[in-house]
């Protein structure tokens, strides 16, 4: 392994050295500068702290050293006590709630707020906090979108960016990006274990260890500190005014994103309770943006910013004509709402940091450095399409016809009802495309995924098909959702636009709440077993709205449950749902199934079996059962 000492000089880490299996334990020898010591480590002194042993360098040294340094490295004796997966198995035992929903005990005397102030005083980060000049985003829908682009954009104009986001789809490490990549395995092991046995050695009655995103947001500002990033966005993770990140007090903008009903058992459940958690972020007089809302949240916006002297303005989407030909990188006509707002937080940030004028002296239009950020920023998860290179048929006479293979991935994991509608129009309009291609001739771009750091990278293929399309929907949701609005909103909004699902499949989601995991990690082989009753609901709801009636509920559940475990044959896929009568217990128009490996598996040998039909599958519901199809198709 090779580490760049100028990518550490930044801050202030030398390097790792070599790790020694002694007796079945082993150290490390790291060199740190004098601008990111551990607590109670002086310079050139050696000091032993929970295994590790630290070997600290001046600063001076380290300049003398230059920034071409490269030190090689042996890790073939790394051993557990500090591996990636311990680092998991770590994190999750900060997780305090089994479930969504489930009330969160942490104990002691602080409140949340109080507590992240207390970590920040510990890891030594809190006379840092205002040098982060940090964008902080609120909202329901697209904070997510919002910071991506913000992010992408702000690169571009040739500064240092940190992005940090919740939830993680295969890695925890997706939270945290420096410069558009996802932090790299090596850093974050680094600045994850000094946060660890740092606060570990603190912990009191009084103040515990944090839960777990209090601490991934106590380890995003200790990274971004440590690499000097020029800007932090930082998007909230629930609410706002009680949320971790509110622990900023200095933000240079804040912005809040489109309102709408969700997390409600915590937020509350009127759209004003909720909007006032968002506007909960504003700090006197800095700036604020958000984009059009109902009045009811509208209002309730308008009188926080009024009360804290906040100058507040209402950004205007982007259109097409902005865009001078280029296309957002996110998909979905709601994303120039997000491309908007994010225009609005950035071109603020560059003006208050006295980089606009620097940069963009006399600039009418959006600058060339905005296009390349809001047309190449990247999300996983979100209005995503994934060709399924695994599906291909085998047969070396029918490879090079279908390059692309025929199973393909639509993923958005949409879980509020305006989401679901966004994701519905998206979905809707993407097979449109593809239909008119096939059934035209044209040529079909193909998209090949480069797994890595959140990039694609895109291959163009030529080929002409007339194959038979089949959309197909591939869903769960938690139990704390309403699927009696989710599902219809979904049918409603694809059947507006002439799209119909030819078969519903649920299935449970194979990470689980209350465990951290990574792309690695082993698949738990309890996932096999699961109970599927929430599944079942799923489905009688599902056969209630396409048929517009009442589902028998007295039928045989435990049969039924039963015949789960069994996969349905191939036909299943293909065979006409018309003859479909819930009144005969004759559910041809959806299926239960055992697990999410099992499915993908399931799907693939359907598609080899019939090489004349293309399946278009919908992963919509939960990211995180967005999340385990991308592990699995990573696989």
């Amino acid at each position: 392994m090779l580490v760049y000492a100028n990518s550490y000089l930044k801050c202030g880490i030398f390097g790792v050295s070599h790790f020694h299996k002694k007796d079945c334990h082993f150290s490390i020898r790291r060199t740190w500068s004098l601008n990111c010591l551990p607590a109670r480590v002086d310079a050139l002194h050696l000091t032993r702290r929970i295994g590790v042993v630290y070997t600290v360098m001046s600063s001076k040294v380290m300049e003398k050293m230059g920034n071409n340094v490269v030190v090689k490295e042996d890790l073939q004796d790394f051993d557990v006590p500090y591996s990636y997966e311990t680092a998991m198995e770590a994190l999750s035992s900060l997780i305090t709630r089994k479930k969504r929903g489930d009330k969160s005990f942490v104990g002691g005397t602080y409140g949340k707020l109080e507590r992240m102030s207390e970590y920040l005083k510990i890891l030594g980060l809190e006379e840092h906090m205002d040098g982060l000049k940090i964008i902080h985003v609120a909202g329901t829908k697209g904070k997510g979108s919002t910071c991506t682009f913000c992010e992408a954009v702000l690169r571009e104009c040739g500064l240092q960016t940190g992005l940090f986001t919740s939830p993680h789809l295969i890695d925890v490490r997706e939270r945290f990006r420096i410069n558009g990549l996802d932090i790299s395995e090596d850093k974050f092991l680094q600045y994850f274990w000094d946060c660890w046995n740092q606060l570990k050695e603190k912990v009191t009655e009084n103040l515990p260890m944090p839960p777990l995103f209090q601490f991934l947001t106590v380890l995003a500002f200790k990274i971004f500190i440590c690499e000097k990033v020029d800007v932090a966005i930082i998007e909230v993770g629930l609410g706002g005014t009680k949320d971790s990140t509110n622990v900023i007090e200095k933000p240079v903008v804040c912005g809040i994103t489109s309102l709408g009903m969700d997390h409600t058992e915590t937020l509350g459940n009127t759209l004003a309770l909720i909007a006032s958690h968002k506007a909960g972020i504003f700090k006197p007089q800095i700036p604020a943006f958000t984009v059009p809302q109902l009045s009811e949240a509208m209002d309730v916006i308008l009188q926080r910013a009024h009360e804290l002297k906040v100058p507040l303005k209402v950004a205007t989407p982007l259109d097409n004509e902005q865009l001078n030909g280029l296309k957002l990188s996110l998909s979905g006509d709601h994303q120039f709402i997000n491309a908007g707002l994010a225009v609005s937080l950035c071109k603020c940030w560059l003006q208050r940091t006295g980089n606009w004028e620097k940069l963009f002296q006399n600039e009418a239009n959006l600058p060339e450095a905005f296009l390349r950020g809001l047309s190449t920023a990247h999300i996983s998860g979100r209005a995503q399409i994934v060709y399924d290179t695994c599906s291909q048929s085998y047969n070396s006479l029918k490879v090079s016809e279908n390059p692309c293979g025929d199973l393909v991935f639509y993923l958005d994991g949409a879980h509020s009802p305006e989401s679901m509608e966004a994701c519905a129009k998206w979905f809707s309009s993407a097979v449109k495309g593809n239909m008119k291609s096939l059934s035209t001739s044209f040529n079909v771009e193909c998209l090949e995924e480069v797994w890595g750091n959140g990039h694609i990278q895109h291959a163009r293929k030529s080929m002409e098909s007339d194959k038979l399309l089949k959309q197909i929907l591939l869903f769960n949701c938690m139990d704390v959702r309403d699927p009696q609005i989710l599902l219809p909103r979904l049918v409603s909004t694809c059947a507006s636009s002439g799209t119909h699902f030819a078969k519903a499949l649920f299935v449970p989601s194979m990470s689980t709440y209350n465990k951290v995991t990574s792309g690695a990690s082993v698949i738990p082989s309890d996932i096999f077993n699961r109970d599927l009753s929430w599944q079942f609901n799923l489905q009688r709801l599902w056969e209630k709205i396409i048929h517009v009636k009442e589902v028998d509920t007295s039928l045989d559940m435990g049969a039924k449950m039963d015949n789960a475990k069994i996969l349905p044959p191939h036909e299943f896929l293909y065979e006409d749902a018309s003859h479909c009568n819930p009144a005969d217990n004759n559910f041809s128009c959806s299926a239960v199934m055992p697990s999410l490996p099992l499915t993908i598996k399931w799907l693939r040998d359907c598609v080899k079996e019939n090489p004349s039909v293309r399946v278009q599958v919908l992963v919509t519901g939960s990211l995180h059962l967005v999340g385990d199809v991308l592990k699995l198709l990573k696989r």
